[in-house]
């Protein structure tokens, strides 16, 4: 038997034989050959694949996924994985990457400062630079995140520095996008909703020849949303030839673009929320916008030897844009120090929950971030199945390279010119105020350019007929250099010019990761296991140095789990569970008796444990169910400064970490009544849980959503009722201010196949 290629020693092989290529998603490989043949050729014969439906479009249970490198069985992962199905996104109208999110457990949300992904999963923090990938790529841009061209959205639990590199303690979220099929299928569907809210998306997908497809997915999305807005508008074309073949290419194309209001909420009254606010009031400037998006473009291609062997190689070259001007409102309060009154509304009392109602003055901030990202990134595994000392293994190995480009802009006023944001009042939302953001000028404030290498090797062997055992270890190299550059007008003693490089920092880091697992498999619906995994994540992980970070070695964690998965009805409805403990056990903290002056110390640690559950598939032939629900019992800030105090992030020793609610959890049920008539409900909830930073409170919260689905030939209705009860609810949380959860909503689809 010949030895497979490695991957980046194939690259060049690989992508040699590249004309175009795109979003690389692994298809059923060939059959395998018989014993007797050859194995390791280079090239081979057409094997004709027929056309099969797409199961993710049929139901809300997966039973493969592509996290873990590769099209694997979720069986074979020795960790928790949460699939959000295209099923399950079209039934609940989930059109972003939090809506999807907030259909699974264990997710919390902190409002930040500009709506990005700034996620929390089992408490620790999923950041959008780091932990948030596109078909196992890292997909680091600030930007409205949208499903029209998703297959799915997979959620991994806890340690994943062995597939990914650099990353945070809590999981990673890989969206999957749509790819070409063998056959010819058409979609297109409009949903209306309150608001003057419109959306249409279209799913092409077109046979061009005996083993090769062209898919086009697109979207519109409008909306006045009671002052704030939406218009976005996104196009994928993806064109895949090979299909099934020894070798197979695809390309593709992605275009979002959008120019939104943004909705920075409403501030926190005696650490709670209140009812002044309607949730549908929209305080911001009608200057204010939030505009962005990102274009890539992505070539792949899988090389299969007649063992079932797969070598994918992968190169994406993406651009993010983001231009954002926001109203950060604020109660208009005497000065906190001195007792005097605000300028703007001098003769405002102080706000309490029995003087607040519509003459309550607020205060409009800016809070502008200006941004570009350019990114390329390199991907090569190798996956391939070998006997060795009497035992069968499955091998995948692989590696990847990342070029990261990253500016901040500051928003300017040349000397002379002033803006103001003018004041309103709770009773007069979406007032018509604004400014003209047009006087601001943008300058290059921040660069920050980075590149990375990572090189894993993973193993899995069937050491006995029920039992596997996975071993994997990576390296990673990552170096980063941080400029900034003087933005301010020259004037006083201010003598520097704008433009001038005015600090310069740096730091390089290599680091292993390991990953363990062992699988008890007793039978074909029985999978149990027990694993250990680590993570890690550099300064810098947010695309900016300070002086002490720079200075200070990365953050590791691990994540110890026992879990498994059982399927039941004939195979059509599947459970997993999983008891987890993960720990950050090196946080970067200021240590008063220890701390360098020019670094900090990795002193902190913290832990979370509990239980993750998840249910999916079909009950019986009428009955399908889908629910997540994870309860965090022990979640703890264990170390922090030496005076028992504060970590970095200024969380006290002994106290349950921010944004970790105990309970949390989603439901989603539908019955077909008749052939033609289905119906469904749900609900998503989350335990109290409090900001970072502060003791404010956003208490518990259930919501329930209802479903009503009618078909005839080719179209289909579907009426949705979201948030049935009108609850009100904090759904992202900051320390100056929350965002409420959707209120009532009645959506209509219609939606045509042809």
């Amino acid at each position: 038997m010949t030895t497979p290629l490695m991957p980046l020693g194939a690259l060049a092989a690989g992508f040699g034989l590249l004309h175009g290529a795109a979003l690389a998603q692994s298809t059923p490989a060939a059959p395998a050959a018989p014993a007797s043949a050859p194995r390791g050729e280079a090239t081979l014969a057409p094997v004709p694949v027929r056309a099969r439906p797409e199961t993710d479009k049929e139901s809300v249970r997966a039973v493969t996924t592509t996290i873990g490198k590769g099209t694997q069985e979720l069986r074979d992962i020795p960790q928790s994985i949460t699939v959000v199905t295209e099923k399950l996104i079209d039934d609940r109208n989930l059109d972003t990457l939090k809506d999807a999110l907030r259909s699974t457990a264990g997710i919390t949300f902190q409002a930040a400062e500009g709506q990005e992904e700034d996620i929390r999963l089992r408490g620790f923090a999923l950041q959008s630079t780091g932990d948030i990938f596109l078909d196992g790529m890292r997909d680091p841009g600030f930007y409205d995140r949208d499903s029209f061209n998703w297959d799915r959205l997979e959620v991994l639990r806890g340690s994943a520095s062995l597939l990914f590199g650099r990353g945070s303690t809590g999981g990673a979220v890989n969206q999957v996008n749509k790819q070409p099929m063998l056959l010819n299928q058409n979609e297109l569907a409009v949903t209306l909703v309150s608001g003057a809210f419109v959306r249409g998306t279209g799913d092409f997908n077109v046979k061009t020849g005996e083993n090769a497809a062209l898919r086009i997915n697109a979207v519109v999305n409008t909306a006045d949303g009671f002052g704030n807005r939406i218009d976005k508008k996104g196009i994928a074309p993806t064109f895949r030839w090979g299909i099934g073949t020894a070798d197979e290419f695809t390309a593709g194309l992605y275009h979002l673009e959008y120019k939104n209001g943004i909705n920075y909420g409403f501030p926190w009254l005696n650490s709670q929320i209140n009812e002044a606010f309607d949730p549908q009031s929209y305080y911001g400037a009608a200057s204010d916008y939030m505009a962005g998006g990102t274009s890539y473009g992505t070539l792949g291609h899988v090389h299969r030897w007649l063992g079932g062997d797969e070598l994918k190689t992968v190169l994406r070259v993406a651009h993010y844009e983001r231009d954002q001007r926001a109203s950060a409102i604020r109660f208009c309060q005497p000065n906190a120090n001195t007792g005097a009154p605000n300028a703007l509304c001098p003769d405002s009392p102080t706000v309490t929950p029995e003087n607040i109602g519509p003459d309550t003055v607020l205060t409009r901030g800016s809070q502008n971030k200006i941004q570009d990202m350019d990114s390329v990134y390199l991907q090569s595994d190798y996956s391939g199945r070998f006997n060795w000392f009497g035992m069968r293994h499955e091998l995948l190995a692989g590696g990847d390279l990342a070029v990261e480009d990253f500016t901040r802009y500051a928003a300017v006023l040349p000397p002379g010119v002033t803006i103001t944001k003018p004041v309103t009042t709770i009773g007069t939302p979406n007032d018509g105020a604004s400014v003209d953001e047009s006087l601001r000028q943008q300058r290059r404030s921040q660069y920050f350019d980075a590149e990375a290498l990572g090189l894993y090797a993973q193993d899995m062997a069937q050491v006995a007929p029920d039992w596997k055992v996975l071993a994997g270890l990576r390296w990673d190299k990552f170096r980063g250099t941080y400029h900034t550059y003087a933005t301010a007008n020259p004037s006083g003693t201010n003598t520097t010019p704008v433009g001038t490089e005015t600090g310069l920092l740096g730091r390089s880091d290599s680091l292993w990761s390991r990953r363990f697992g062992v699988l008890y498999q007793p039978a074909d619906h029985l999978s149990f296991h027990l694993s250990y995994g680590t993570s890690f994540n550099t300064s810098g992980d947010t695309y900016s140095f300070d002086p002490l970070g720079s200075n200070t070695p990365p953050e590791k964690s691990r994540n110890v789990e026992l879990g498994g998965n059982i399927d039941w009805a004939q195979g059509r409805f599947t459970t997993r569970f999983a008891l987890f403990h993960a720990t950050k056990y090196n946080e970067r903290n200021r240590d008063e008796e220890s701390v360098s002056p020019t670094n900090y110390v990795l002193s902190g640690q913290r832990h979370a444990a509990g239980v993750d559950l998840d249910f999916a598939g079909r009950l019986t032939t009428a009955w399908e169910l889908f629910a997540a629900y994870e309860w965090i019992p022990s979640a703890k800030v264990d170390k922090g400064a030496s005076n028992g105090t504060t970590l970095i992030q200024g969380e006290a020793v002994g106290q349950r970490p921010a944004m970790t609610p105990v309970h949390s959890g989603s439901l989603w049920t539908t019955y077909r009544l008749t052939p033609a008539w289905r119906v469904g409900g749900g609900l998503n909830a989350r335990g109290g849980v409090k900001p970072l930073l502060t003791n404010f409170y956003a208490p518990k919260f259930v919501t329930a959503d209802l479903m009503a689905e009618y078909t005839t030939g080719p179209v289909v209705l579907k009426l949705n009722i979201t948030n049935v009860t009108d609850k009100l609810y904090a759904d992202q949380l900051y320390r100056g201010h929350y965002i409420p959860g959707k209120p009532r909503t009645v959506q209509l689809t219609s939606t045509v196949t042809f």
